[in-house]
This record gives C-alpha cells, structure tokens and sequence, in this order.
C-alpha cells in the first residue's frame, strides 16, 4: 500500500507540474536573456498575474540556432531572435516576418583587462567573440576591422553569450562583443576594460527582433497585434520603472540582481525603449552588410518587414506592470 501511496503521489506532482492547466490562449515566445529581449519575462510575468485573455509564455533558449529551429517546427509562435538571422531565415523560404524592434543600444565591446587594449590594431592576431555569425555584432566587428585595414586579421569566433565572461576570465579569448548583461558581467567584476558601446560603431544599432510566421499574421492578427503592443508597452513601462523590470529580469535570467540593474543603468539612459518599430530601410542596410561581407549571396528581403502591429501600439494608460496588459484584456 505504501509503494502504490508513493506512485499515486509521484504521479499527480508530475502531472501538476508538467500540465498547464491555464484556460487562456498561449503563446510561446523564444528568447535569449538579454536586455533587447527584456519584452519576453515582462510580458510572462505580466499575463501571469493580469487577467489578460493571452498567457505569453518565455522560453529561454541557450543558442540562437535552437530558437530557430524551434520557429521552424512551430515548437514557439514568437521568436526574440538576433536580427541577421531573420534574413537568413526568410532567405531560406520561411514565411517570417519582422514585427517589431527589441531595446537597442544594449551591446557593449569588451577586452581582457591585462592586455590594455587601446586600438583595434592592439587585437591584431588575437581573438574576438561574437554570439553567432549571423549577428550584427559580427557585422559591427567586420565594419571597424575594414575600416581599419586589418582584413583577415583579428581572429573571429562564434560562442554562445553565457560562455564569454568565462572564456575571457581564463585566457581563451582576448575580447568580446555581445549584448548585455554580458559584457556587463566582466565589467562590473574588474576582468575587462570597456573598449566601445555598439552605439558608437552603428548608431541604432538593432540587436535583437521579434519574428513571427506569416501564417500566424494571416490567422491570428490580434493575437499578433495583442503580442506586438505588449512589447511595446512593456518597454516603456521598464524605461521608468528600472529597479522593478530588474527584479522580474533576475528572476527570468538567472542572473544576480545587483549585475541586471548595473546593465540597465550603466550609463544612465543608454538604452533606449522607444526605438522598436521596424523599418525597411534599416533591414535592408543590414542585408546589404551581410552581402557585402559574404555572408549571404543576395540582399533580397521583400515582403521581411510587418510594421503595422508596431506602428498602431496603444501606449496610453502605461502605469504598473499588470497595465502593460491593460488594452487587450
């Protein structure tokens, strides 16, 4: 009696934690714990204790590659993806669209302290890393090595952004350019001297965006546009509330609270909240980027960009977090 006791209980915990039991329509959104991704834990914790009629759910992936792969087999609805990716990916013949632009001015270029970097000709023969490839951090390293006639050699790699502050720590990298609150990781500890903010290589740089397939555009538009304007409304709700969309982030990344508020305040008012509509002209600078420097074969990206769910965000009436929600209820 005591062993069948003991199945029955393991049983109803294992269906109470792996069922979901919420009545509402879910959406299922990827994201990488960066701050140009900071929409995805604050709409979650948001449609957690609002009475929205959407339960947006963040899923955190370890890799961009994943999360692609997780849009593709409709494993996620939503994808806070590294904005080149999304080209690639429409190149490929995914029916995706850009909806909307996460935080910018976010990414930070960071050196190992010992080796007091002062110029880029300083990293000659060593080694950089960027997230991934196909990320406009690798376009932003590419653009300055050009410029500074030093094609071919800086050594450039791909890691995945929780692994850079270790690697630089013990010697296997010399730099590294990514989103924060990674760079920030090193900064704030004393093991790397800032070298540039993204901003002053690329002013409005894009980071991150949101990518969702045409299929769901077609079907489901409000529940697009219910995303789209949460996005929104949640980053203007962070930009004056930063010691609370902090905490909800520590929360979400796994990352010491004290680390997630010095990102988002160092310096003060670098990020910026209010730059998230996605524009034509900007992904094609982009693409023409990614062409230029071999990337990709084409610059063709007709039919990408979807701005209209970003150009009609309500942002009225933005108050508390449980607001965020407040006009798609």
């Amino acid at each position: 009696m005591l062993m069948v006791g003991w199945f029955v209980l393991i049983g109803a915990l294992h269906f109470s934690l792996n069922t979901d039991r919420d009545q509402r329509k879910i959406v299922k959104m990827g994201y990488m714990p960066v701050i140009t991704n900071l929409a995805a834990p604050l709409l979650d914790a948001a449609s957690t204790q609002a009475d929205s009629a959407i339960r947006f759910r963040a899923m955190k992936f370890a890799s961009f590659a994943e999360m692609a792969e997780a849009l593709r087999s409709d494993q996620i609805q939503a994808a806070f993806i590294i904005a080149p990716l999304s080209v690639v990916l429409h190149q490929q013949g995914e029916d995706v669209r850009v909806v909307y632009i996460g935080n910018r001015h976010e990414s930070t270029f960071v050196t190992r302290k010992e080796l007091a970097i002062k110029n880029l000709a300083d990293l000659e023969g060593r080694t950089v890393a960027v997230p991934i490839r196909y990320s406009g951090h690798h376009l932003a390293l590419l653009k300055m090595i050009s410029e500074a006639g030093l094609k071919d050699r800086v050594r450039i790699v791909e890691m995945n952004p929780p692994d850079m502050a270790a690697a630089l720590a013990s010697g296997s990298l010399d730099a590294y350019f990514v989103g924060e609150p990674f760079a920030a990781q090193t900064l704030k500890y004393g093991s790397s001297n800032l070298f540039t903010y993204v901003e002053q290589v690329w002013p409005n740089f894009i980071c991150n965006l949101m990518l969702v397939k045409n299929r769901l555009i077609e079907k489901e538009p409000e529940t697009v546009k219910a995303l789209v304007q949460g996005a929104v409304r949640s980053g203007q709700w962070a930009k004056n509330n930063i010691p609370q969309a902090a905490q909800i982030a520590s929360r979400y990344w796994g990352q010491p609270l004290d680390l997630v508020e010095y990102a988002l305040s160092t310096p003060l008012h670098r990020i910026q909240f209010d730059q998230f509509q996605p524009r034509q002209e900007e992904m094609q600078q982009m693409a023409d980027m990614m062409k230029d420097f071999g990337l990709i074969e084409n610059n063709v990206i007709t039919g990408l960009v979807e701005d209209r769910f970003a150009r009609e965000a309500n942002l009225d009436g933005i108050s508390d977090l449980d607001s965020i929600l407040k006009p798609i209820r």
